[in-house]
């Protein structure tokens, strides 16, 4: 019989209020084993997905792989935005600053008629589950994005589809001293409690 699902945990409540990203460049290795990381892949699955269209993939990059990605990177930065070979040659080690890395493909589908704005926030959700879930395995992450996530022949160069993007390279290590704590917004400031008075125009 599988175990019951939603059940109480407030150590699960706790994780995700002291879960912190830590920089991708501040990582020590090893990263996450195929077994670990399976787990965290699996995380992203268990999202909200209006319709079951699963919009989203994930290629996993390790060792040389990530190597590769900076050479690409290095290559779309020539050819699309005229830089420098100084400047492109800064951008090479991009892919390669934590152990780990997962390029998480936004894919939608148009098999139902679901708004492509809710696959999005499936996605972002995807993403947060994974960052989530390599904390609870014993690793940090960090979701970065930047030029290199926007590019055409990045996106081509790593076989994503017309309609596919890229959401965001999440990077897995481990961390040698716990990160500070960075300010957090005031819940006041955020929170209407009730249904909110109507504003004149």
């Amino acid at each position: 019989m599988s175990e019951p699902l939603n059940t109480p945990s407030s150590e699960a409540y706790t994780l995700l209020m002291r879960r912190r990203s830590v920089r991708a460049r501040e990582m020590t290795g090893p990263g996450p084993d195929r077994t670990t990381l399976e787990k965290i892949l699996a995380a992203a699955t268990r999202v909200p997905d209006h319709g079951k269209l699963t919009p989203w993939r994930f290629i996993v990059l390790e060792e040389d792989e990530r190597r590769k990605l900076g050479d690409l990177i290095v290559c779309a930065l020539l050819e699309e935005n005229a830089s420098s070979e100084k400047n492109a040659e800064a951008m090479r080690g991009y892919a390669t600053q934590g152990p780990t890395l997962v390029v998480a493909v936004y894919s939608p589908s148009d098999r139902k008629p679901i708004p492509e704005w809710e696959q999005q926030l499936s996605m972002g959700a995807a993403c947060q589950n994974m960052l989530v879930a390599a904390t609870a395995l014993g690793h940090v992450g960090q979701w970065l994005t930047g030029w290199a996530t926007y590019s055409p022949s990045v996106m081509r160069g790593l076989g994503l589809g017309p309609r596919e993007r890229i959401a965001g390279l999440l990077f897995f290590g481990r961390q040698d001293e716990a990160p500070a704590e960075r300010d957090r917004p005031d819940l006041d400031d955020l929170v209407t409690w009730g249904f909110p008075e109507k504003v004149d125009a």
